[in-house]
């Protein structure tokens, strides 16, 4: 890892502080490459173009993926499978990164070696020691990086937030954040349909034979290449948590959970973990086995009042609570994507930094990190004075 922060910054130091308005092409649209055409990486792929930019290349070690993508770009978009040739593709001003976990410190540090602006795809790390990398190579770099964290461009967020730091809640000791689906079942582990490089989306691996068809298709559950849901959707929850906080990372975590339904993952899809910050608490829940409070919330109390964050809006009660209470503040607003991808683009032109920097994003990892380890090791941990280990 050492060695890869080496060579990227000896790359980066002459990387240059402005993009000429001429790179953006006559149309003055910013031309992308899309790396990682899975779900996720389409329904970007959708909404970067629906806000202007143009797709002009497109990579994936999957050939279904990649032809989907393919067929909802503009003609012409060249296709790739390895990432490091989309990198030298001439005209390109930005990349998008979608792939899994394990990709997300390479394919960034390969990213900003080659001068490219990036929104990648949270969480920003697989590990605590990945993250101090990433924020030590973008710091060294002059490219925009704009992590996938869109609460942070969300205008009924900032509204709540400020509420928060008025003292409309007084004293918060206690924020609980929670999702709920009930999606989970067990792995599909049956044959992969069309062409698929596992060498590349697994480089570790001796064969074929080590990649299961399930732990491609649902990489996220697997410890080779991903946190889980507890840093994925995590990430999303404990930021906005030490956001309206004004707090760092915990000092403190434990984790307990299982496998219910989801038999094949690694990863628990039923967990909750306790934080521990110097003057408050949190708890982070998840259950992909019900769908009661369907979607993600988060549950802000303080001696003044309560605050709940949902996919709705936000909603504020006074104190004392009494059943049936009115709200004292409310607004109905969604968290749009394209507020942040907007973001994103106007930082290009602007050069200014995107509402989610990867300092940002690494201190929302932190925790969820934390957790897992707590986890595996069936033990609190906390975090260390240097912020990338455990203790």
């Amino acid at each position: 890892m050492e060695s890869n922060r080496r060579d990227f910054l000896k790359t980066a130091a002459v990387a240059p502080l402005f993009v000429p308005q001429s790179a953006f092409g006559a149309n003055d649209r910013i031309a992308y490459g899309l790396i990682a055409t899975g779900g996720r990486g389409q329904y970007l792929n959708r909404n970067f173009q629906k806000l202007g930019a143009q797709c002009v290349a497109l990579c994936d070690v999957y050939e279904p993926n990649l032809e989907k993508a393919k067929a909802e770009s503009p003609a012409g978009v060249k296709t790739y499978v390895e990432y490091r040739d989309l990198l030298q593709q001439q005209g390109l001003d930005a990349v998008v990164l979608a792939g899994p976990d394990h990709h997300h410190c390479g394919m960034l540090l390969a990213s900003l070696a080659a001068r490219k602006d990036v929104y990648t795809e949270k969480p920003l790390s697989k590990t605590l020691e990945e993250s101090k990398v990433m924020i030590d190579a973008v710091a060294k770099s002059n490219q925009v990086v704009q992590v996938g964290m869109q609460r942070r461009s969300a205008e009924s967020i900032m509204k709540a937030k400020k509420l928060v730091d008025d003292g409309i809640l007084g004293r918060v000791t206690l924020v609980r954040p929670q999702w709920h689906w009930n999606i989970a079942k067990e792995l599909d582990n049956s044959p992969l349909a069309g062409k698929f490089d596992w060498k590349r989306f697994d480089p570790k691996a001796q064969s074929a034979a080590d990649v299961a068809p399930m732990s491609f298709r649902r990489w996220r559950y697997f410890r080779a290449y991903a946190g889980g849901n507890m840093t994925d959707q995590g990430t999303h929850l404990m930021d906005v948590v030490q956001w309206f906080m004004q707090s760092g990372p915990p000092k403190g975590a434990l984790m307990h959970g299982y496998v219910a339904k989801m038999k094949g993952a690694e990863h628990p899809d039923v967990f909750t973990a306790v934080f521990e910050f110097p003057d408050f608490m949190a708890t982070w829940t998840l259950n992909y086995d019900n769908a009661y409070e369907n979607g993600w919330s988060i549950l802000f109390q303080g001696d003044k009042g309560t605050m709940i964050l949902d996919e709705d809006g936000y909603r504020v009660f006074a104190e004392p609570w009494k059943r049936d209470a009115a709200p004292v503040y409310q607004e109905k607003a969604p968290v749009p994507i394209e507020s942040h991808i907007q973001n994103f683009l106007d930082c290009i032109r602007s050069r200014k930094e995107p509402n989610c920097p990867v300092r940002i994003a690494a201190q929302a990892v932190t925790g969820p990190h934390m957790a897992n380890q707590a986890f595996l090791q069936g033990r609190k941990v906390g975090l260390a004075a240097d912020g990338a280990s455990i203790v």
